[in-house]
């Protein structure tokens, strides 16, 4: 039987110690990054900049309201599995933190983007998220200024635990966050159709609480209260003036949050109804992405106070792996 070389016994010994020293690396370089997210919002965030380098699974479905949502034992299996953890923070999802925190492995680090974005001095307290409860407003993603930043930290943070690839990371949000600077310029470009009296939101939830301030509105109300229930009949005595006497022209609500109150609230104030915003569940295709949201949520808002529709018309709402 032929003895091996020295030349072949070196790079066996050589393999093997490559495997005792770096098994980590060893098995990452055979699998992508599974990156858990929870709303839909943030998973198409991550899923863009990821693009087929990593594994996304949000935990929260899309559609679902993700101040009430609470997981489900498969849920934690998914959950146990991460490599990285990417939530929104300002304690939106507080029940799927805690469970992470419990069955993660040690290294998973748990990323709280809204948490890395502002600082605390800059949490938006509201009707919806009262300060005496110490549950700032999470909502900062419809600010798009505040979207890129999430993209900036979810760029870092991916090429941080997988450096092989941090050229391929940077490239995607470069491309992703030119996307969102499109979708930033439009959203200005709509308001400004608006007539400067108009710009003015009532919401059931309290979701644009860090969008009006950037874009030149103001939310003058919300309607539904911080236990997520329905506003009792002082509140809704004093929004019904208060729409009177601005003159409001439209009230939004959404899919996610029914509620007959507004409907009231509309009939009896003499402002439109509009039941079709969403600020987390991201719409049908072709333009299921979280811009394909926001696109068609500005064009709403625009439309519904008296502004031009078509100011966002030119706005690419595909993903990068469509």
């Amino acid at each position: 039987m032929k003895k091996p070389s020295l030349q072949l016994l070196r790079r066996l010994m050589f393999a093997v110690l490559c495997l005792i020293l770096y098994p980590v690396h060893a098995e990452k370089t055979n699998k992508n990054l599974h990156v858990v997210t929870t709303v839909p919002p943030i998973t198409n965030i991550v899923e863009n900049i990821g693009g087929s380098l990593i594994t996304v699974t949000g935990i929260v479905p899309n559609g679902m309201d993700s101040h009430t949502f609470e997981p489900v034992p498969t849920d934690a299996k998914t959950l146990a599995n991460a490599d990285m953890i990417i939530v929104n923070g300002l304690n939106l999802e507080v029940p799927t933190i805690k469970l992470a925190e419990k069955v993660k492995k040690t290294d998973t680090p748990i990323v709280r983007l809204a948490n890395e974005t502002l600082p605390e001095e800059e949490w938006q307290y509201d009707f919806s998220f009262p300060k005496e409860q110490g549950n700032p407003n999470p909502h900062l993603w419809p600010n798009i200024a505040l979207t890129i930043r999430y993209a900036e930290i979810v760029r870092d943070r991916l090429a941080e635990y997988d450096p092989r690839h941090a050229d391929s990371y940077a490239a995607h949000a470069s491309t992703y966050i030119a996307k969102l600077t499109r979708l930033d310029q439009a959203i200005f470009a709509c308001v400004e159709t608006i007539p400067e009296s108009n710009r003015k939101l009532v919401t059931y939830h309290d979701s644009f609480a860090y969008f009006a301030p950037r874009y030149g509105m103001e939310v003058i109300a919300a309607i539904q209260p911080a236990s997520f229930t329905e506003p009792g009949p002082r509140d809704i005595v004093r929004i019904i003036e208060q729409i009177k006497r601005e003159k409001i022209l439209a009230i939004f609500g959404s899919e996610v949050f029914p509620s007959k109150i507004m409907e009231q609230i509309a009939r009896e104030s003499g402002a439109a109804f509009v039941d079709a915003l969403s600020d987390d569940e991201l719409p049908e295709k072709p333009d299921h992405s979280f811009i394909g949201m926001m696109v068609n949520n500005i064009r709403i808002i625009t439309e519904a106070l008296g502004g031009n529709p078509a100011c966002a018309s030119h706005v690419d709402t595909s993903n990068l792996s469509d």
